[in-house]
């Protein structure tokens, strides 16, 4: 081991060269994957910047798709990100905590695809540009809010190894229960929408309703990948919520993947409805986050 801290040490920095010298070879090599930004020179984001929270904001296009990146004063070691989901600038207090800590933030506005593969596959063009040409860490993080957890988790369960974590707040996790609901007989919600099914069904490219009944890779259902790639997620969410029924969505999700063996934490509101989102203290969401990206040794 000491022959490969010494050849690389033009390369690496002083903690990783010690690490280095007191670790095996895979357990070094895994927290240089997490450490390591993905390019020396990364390109400056497009755009003349605007202040968002009192940070440079750049609003620009990937291949037709208009993307949003808040730069923070001083980006972390590594340059890690956190992708909000949807609803950019909608309860963000930990957002902004985050932008403050270190953590660029990045939004991809492909509303009305409630986490599609047409969905997935703009947010693949969208993590290759940020990977690739801006020099992000590999693995973002996910903030899931309402219907943006469809986004997040379909993310995570078919790029298991490019998401570090994934926050869900009052997240669908079923469309079947939102926007499907009481609506469609398929949930409790009470917000359950016929025009925003209709746009699920077209996102999907769902010829009639059965087959989405019977489309069996919604977040609830496709957990596996995830909790095998050992993805921690923290699910915030208020007991009382009569939009996005917890006992059909954040619920769910926690006890199947506890029973997965996957990294979860839960934070229930009690008496909360779906609003408002987020937390009166957003420390534990920093803290999820932060925990994710630095490996415990």
């Amino acid at each position: 081991m000491g022959r490969i801290a010494r050849k690389h040490q033009t390369s690496l920095s002083a903690p990783l060269l010690n690490l280095a010298m007191r670790i095996t070879i895979p357990a070094f090599l895994a927290v240089l994957a997490v450490t390591a930004p993905c390019r020396a020179d990364p390109k400056p984001f497009p755009g003349t910047p605007t202040k968002w929270q009192g940070f440079a904001r750049h609003d620009f296009k990937i291949e037709g798709t208009d993307a949003i990146v808040i730069v923070p004063g001083k980006p972390l070691p590594g340059r890690p990100w956190v992708w909000r989901g949807e609803f950019f600038d909608a309860f963000a207090d930990a957002d902004v905590a985050l932008v403050k800590a270190g953590w660029h933030l990045a939004y991809l506005k492909t509303p009305d695809l409630f986490g599609s593969p047409k969905a997935m596959a703009k947010w693949e063009k969208f993590h290759t540009a940020m990977v690739n040409d801006y020099g992000m860490h590999s693995k973002p993080g996910l903030i899931g809010l309402s219907r943006g957890g469809l986004y997040c988790m379909n993310w995570a369960a078919a790029h298991p190894d490019k998401t570090l974590a994934v926050y869900l707040d009052n997240a669908v996790c079923d469309f079947k229960s939102w926007p499907g609901g009481a609506l469609k007989k398929l949930g409790a919600s009470k917000a359950g929408s016929e025009a925003e099914w209709k746009k699920m069904l077209a996102a999907y490219d769902f010829k009639n309703d059965e087959e989405a009944i019977a489309y069996k890779l919604n977040p609830v259902d496709n957990l596996a990948p995830l909790a095998k790639a050992k993805i921690p997620l923290l699910l915030v969410y208020g007991d009382k919520d009569t939009v996005v029924p917890h006992a059909e969505n954040s619920e769910v999700v926690f006890d199947r993947y506890k029973a997965l063996g996957g990294p979860v934490e839960q934070i229930v509101k009690p008496g909360q409805d779906h609003h408002p989102h987020g937390l009166k203290d957003v420390t534990p969401v920093v803290k999820f986050f932060t925990d994710a990206l630095e490996p415990k040794k």
